[in-house]
């Protein structure tokens, strides 16, 4: 079974893309390895600590438009990254505090199983 590095993996997110929102906090992703899917999403991790909810944690669909959150996805409803498109992960709850956050994302990929990678970015204003 192929195991994609973190290194690689840390390429999709979006340098600086970590900020507040009126209701918590989000970060965006852009694919520029090759289209792929997950058919299922693992919980975020903030700071190597707190494990955030799967039904806090949502996204938008860019081809229904319809909000999902992460325990929704599934075989049938994947979470679908094509070439160069970009993809807002959500949070709702708590807002970050000012500072670094380590954030770790991971996804479950057919053939290949969970992957996964962390990054390190201060919340933008």
């Amino acid at each position: 079974m192929p195991i994609v590095p973190a290194f690689i993996l840390r390429r999709l997110y979006v340098k600086e893309s970590l900020r507040n929102t009126p209701d918590g906090w989000s970060f965006t992703l852009r694919n520029s390895l090759g289209s792929g899917y997950a058919t299922g999403l693992v919980p975020l991790k903030l700071n190597e600590v707190t494990e955030i909810s799967m039904t806090s944690t949502w996204f938008v669909d860019g081809e229904s438009d319809a909000t999902i959150t992460f325990d929704q996805v599934t075989d049938q409803n994947t979470f679908g990254l094509k070439m160069n498109k970009e993809i807002e992960i959500n949070v709702t709850g708590d807002r970050l505090t000012d500072g670094e956050h380590n954030v770790y994302f991971g996804c479950i990929v057919p053939g290949i199983g969970q992957i996964g990678f962390d990054f390190t970015d201060t919340v933008a204003n």
